[in-house]
């Protein structure tokens, strides 16, 4: 990790798109001005755990509809290939 200190007014570039500038700073909060490309989505922490989350549940159901459709497939092919066998 990066430690860097910044004053009021005082910016940090990441890359050639992205710019952090401290805004305010009182007592213990500092406001934080951001400066990215529409491409680059900015989130607070708490935000974005919550929208991976969502994404991580949302996958499971997918994962789930798809492995009960595979077995489902192989029944069909296990039911298939048994053809009864004539022993005289």
């Amino acid at each position: 990790m990066l430690v860097l200190s910044r004053q009021r007014d005082e910016s940090i570039m990441i890359g050639d798109d992205v710019e952090i500038i401290i805004v305010d700073v009182r007592g213990d909060k500092v406001r934080l001005g951001i400066t990215a490309p529409k491409n680059i989505p900015v989130h607070r922490r708490e935000i974005y755990d919550a929208i991976q989350r969502e994404k991580t549940e949302k996958k499971e159901p997918e994962k789930e509809a798809h492995s009960k459709k595979h077995e489902k497939s192989g029944q069909q092919e296990k039911e298939t290939n048994q053809q009864p066998t004539d022993k005289q």
